[in-house]
Parts: structure tokens; C-alpha cells; sequence
């Protein structure tokens, strides 16, 4: 079935066709790794990784680049205020949200360019950008000439100085025009540099992802992926820089954008003290219910953080994971992906959608019997699977609590033996004080057709 998405630069859903169907192509904006990243920075990784395994079921090769950012200021004033070298912080962080990720259930990137190794790579596409006349150096800066580029702004859909004067743009005295924006910059002695035509100095941040995408995916990529909040500058910069070195060649034909993630209806900020860290969060929460939640809305839409959102997430998986353990006992064979499923994902990743369908799926499963058991549960774990969800074994689900707390399996279930015993022997009083004992531990049980279950009752 074909795949639909919505292109940013146009405007509208178009059917996707890649430039190469034997190389699809497609690059993410990654973190500046200073910090442990907030879950609003988690959205992006999570959506774009679905679509990942969508497009890897329609192509026989999709390679899909998510970068580094590890040389800027906001590393600099890190490093500088935790008294450590650089290296130490982004080595650090970047390590951190490769683990944080993971515990989302997000696949590594096939690429994971690192803007340090690329130094030579960024110097020659600004060489080419001066030789053109699209950059000029001023006081040992090397700027992009906006003027130059007609086009620029056509991806936001507004005129130019509509944009800037809307944004945070550095006035400086050697710039030709306000909107100038910096490819390399001076760096004295107590700041991270390499030698280049200009002077010691390091790049700015917009040219490093046109670097770090033409040296692994050419001229012209087929999606270019991150938040909406990256679209003016950084994109629309990117997009002017990779254009004018590239001799016209677009740079990107499919521009995807997911909304922002708010709390309470407000963005998530600093200044107005409600960064939910995904590193916290983590240690409090499933990753694979924080991964629900955060493809519960359509990824175009805002998305609103609440307590409530992750109860009802957690609840969500209980009962789908409570159909796959009694369903225990039927070898499924290999999952198979729903046409339903897929078919949502199709369209512009309706991942809202899919989760209902996945609902669906849960119920006819919970409703089979006989020969029916098997297909109805290959169908919901292969369906799950084009979400990255359902993937553990259920029993794992139910008995994992705290990720940092520790739960001591045999004691329970030498517990629950006891609870047995007791009730064997009539004597209910202990039996129900066993179970009063085990729920002050944080563990229901649960007395069925198989026997007694045990689960950890999640935050």
C-alpha cells in the first residue's frame, strides 16, 4: 500500500516516492548533548523511528542518519560551569540519551554523524558557499548572505522579514544584512577550535547538519525530520546553505515536522519551571508507557503532558499485555502485521489511529478461541511491533516496577506458596494477610483460571 505524508514545504499530503527506491534517505536533527534531554525532546526519536520501520517494510534499504551536535556554546557554558573538559560533557550526555532512547524502544540511527568529526567536511561546503558568493568573511566570521538565495523562507511560507522580525536574530556591524547567519565563528584559547582559512574557530550550528547530511546521504535526501520549533532558522537555513553549495540541487523533498509537547497546555520551559527530564521520568515510569503516550496523539498536533495521560498509558499496556500472558499457552508463529495497522500508518503516520486498531485487535483476541487464538495473537504482537510496543514478554511487563528498585521474585512466590498453603487449610485470615503483605510491597495478585498472578503495581 502506498505511503502518504505531509510535506512541510508544500504544504500538503503527498504520496511518498523516494529519489532511489534501492536507498531511501532520511535525516533527523539529533540533541546538543549538554544536558539529559526533557521529553519533549523525546518526541521526535520516537515518531520518526516508526516511521522507519514503516518505510524499512516498503524499501530494501532505508538509511537513516541522526546526528550530534557536540561543539556549542550552551556545551561551552556547561563544561565551564561543571569545571570538567568538554569532551567529558558531551561524552556524557551523548551516552545518556543513546541509553534514554533505548529504554524508549528506539532503534540507533544506521548513522550517528558527530559535528567534531566533520570539521573538513563543513570548511569545504563554506570554501564552496564563498566561491559562489553565497558567504562572506567578516572579522574572522564567516556568514551566509540571505539576500543571496531568493527562495529563503519557503519553507516557513513567509517573506523574510516577516521572519526576522520575529525571531531572535544577533545584530552585529560586519553583517551585510540583519537575517546573516554565522558558519564559522572565532574561538580564543579557552574554547574548543580548529585551523581553517579564517582563523582558529568552529562552526555554527546550521551548517553542521548540511555537512553532516550531504558527507552520508548525498546532495538530495528524501526526508528531512525534527521538531516544529526547528523550522525557522534552523531548517530554513539548512536549506538555503545545502541549496547554494549544492548548484541549485533541492535539498530535502520531504520536510516533516511533529508538534511540541506542552504541559498543562504550556510549552515546556525553563523560565516557567515545568522541563520534565526524560532521565527522571525513566526512573518513574515504564519506557514503553512513556513511548505509548508520546504516539497517543497524531504527530503533527500538540501534545499535552499530564500525570493522568501516563496512568491511563500504563493502564493501556496492562490490559494488552494481560490478553498476550492468557494467551500464554498459543504458539503464535511468526507475527503478522495487520493491513489495518499498517494501512493507518500509511497515511501520514496516524499512529492515534493505529493504537485503536491495536485496541481492536487486543479485543478479538481477548474473544478467540480454538484455531482462531493463534492468528488473533500473532496479529496483535506483529502489530504492535510496527509501533515498538508489545515486544516483551508479558509476564516481564507485569513484574517490573522501579527501574531503580529491586524486586525479589522468589520472595514473592515463596510468599504466594504460603498464601497457598493457607488457603488449602481454610484459613482465609492469613490468606488475606498475605495478600495485605504483599500489597503494602506494591504487588497485586490476581487469582485466575491458570492459577495465581503476580504484577508490580506501576507509578
Amino acid at each position: 500500500m502506498p505511503i502518504s505524508l505531509y510535506n512541510t514545504l508544500s504544504r500538503r499530503t503527498e504520496a511518498f516516492a523516494p529519489l532511489d527506491p534501492q536507498r531511501v534517505t532520511m535525516y533527523v536533527c539529533g540533541p546538543t548533548v549538554y544536558n539529559y534531554i526533557h521529553i519533549g525532546n523525546a518526541r521526535p526519536p520516537v515518531v520518526f523511528d516508526v516511521l522507519v520501520k514503516l518505510l524499512r517494510r516498503h524499501y530494501p534499504n532505508v538509511v537513516y542518519a541522526r546526528n550530534i551536535t557536540d561543539v556549542d556554546d550552551k556545551i561551552n557554558r556547561a563544561a565551564a560551569d561543571a569545571g570538567v573538559p568538554i569532551a567529558e560533557i558531551t561524552g556524557r550526555y551523548a551516552q545518556a540519551y543513546r541509553e534514554d532512547t533505548a529504554r524508549l524502544g528506539v532503534a540507533p540511527p544506521d548513522v550517528e554523524p558527530h559535528a567534531t568529526d566533520h570539521i573538513p567536511q563543513i570548511v569545504a561546503m563554506i570554501e564552496r558557499l564563498i566561491a559562489t558568493g553565497h558567504a562572506y568573511e567578516a572579522e574572522g566570521h564567516v556568514l551566509f548572505h540571505v539576500e543571496s538565495y531568493p527562495a529563503y523562507g519557503a519553507l516557513s511560507g513567509r517573506d523574510p522579514d516577516e521572519l526576522l522580525a520575529g525571531a531572535r536574530v544577533e545584530v552585529a556591524p560586519y553583517k551585510k544584512s540583519p537575517g546573516d547567519f554565522v558558519l564559522w565563528k572565532p574561538s580564543d584559547a579557552t574554547l574548543p577550535g580548529w585551523d581553517s582559512p579564517w582563523g582558529r574557530g568552529r562552526p555554527g550550528w546550521h551548517i553542521e547538519c548540511s555537512a553532516m547530511s550531504e558527507a552520508h546521504l548525498g546532495d538530495t535526501i528524501d526526508i528531512h525530520a525534527g521538531g516544529v520549533d526547528l523550522t525557522f532558522p534552523h531548517h530554513e537555513n539548512e536549506i538555503a546553505q545545502s541549496t547554494c553549495a549544492h548548484g541549485g540541487k533541492p535539498f530535502a523533498r520531504f520536510w516533516m515536522h511533529n508538534g511540541m509537547l506542552t504541559f498543562d497546555g504550556r510549552k515546556m520551559s525553563k523560565s516557567l519551571g515545568n522541563v520534565l527530564q526524560l532521565h527522571e521520568l525513566l526512573n518513574r515510569h515504564p519506557g514503553e508507557a512513556l513511548r505509548l503516550m508520546l504516539l497517543r496523539g497524531h504527530y503533527r498536533q500538540p501534545l499535552d503532558w499530564s500525570d493522568a495521560a501516563m496512568t491511563q498509558s500504563v493502564r493501556t499496556l496492562d490490559g494488552w499485555y494481560g490478553v498476550l500472558r492468557d494467551l500464554a499457552d498459543v504458539d503464535a508463529g511468526e507475527p503478522v502485521v495487520p493491513a489495518s495497522v499498517e494501512a493507518t500508518l500509511c497515511d501520514d503516520l496516524n499512529t492515534p489511529q493505529a493504537l485503536a486498531e491495536i485496541s481492536q485487535l487486543a479485543d478479538a483476541a481477548r474473544r478467540a478461541t480454538g484455531d482462531d487464538r493463534k492468528a488473533a495473537k500473532a496479529a496483535l504482537i506483529g502489530g504492535g511491533a510496527l509501533l515498538g510496543l508489545l515486544q516483551q514478554d508479558p509476564e516481564a511487563w507485569f513484574r517490573q516496577g522501579n527501574p531503580n528498585g529491586t524486586i525479589d521474585a522468589a520472595a514473592i512466590e515463596a510468599l504466594l506458596d504460603e498464601r497457598r498453603a493457607a488457603r488449602a487449610a481454610k484459613d482465609f485470615a492469613r490468606s488475606d494477610a498475605i495478600r495485605d503483605q504483599l500489597k503494602d510491597l506494591g504487588i497485586a495478585i490476581e487469582d485466575s483460571a491458570q492459577g495465581t498472578r503476580w504484577s508490580v503495581v506501576k507509578a
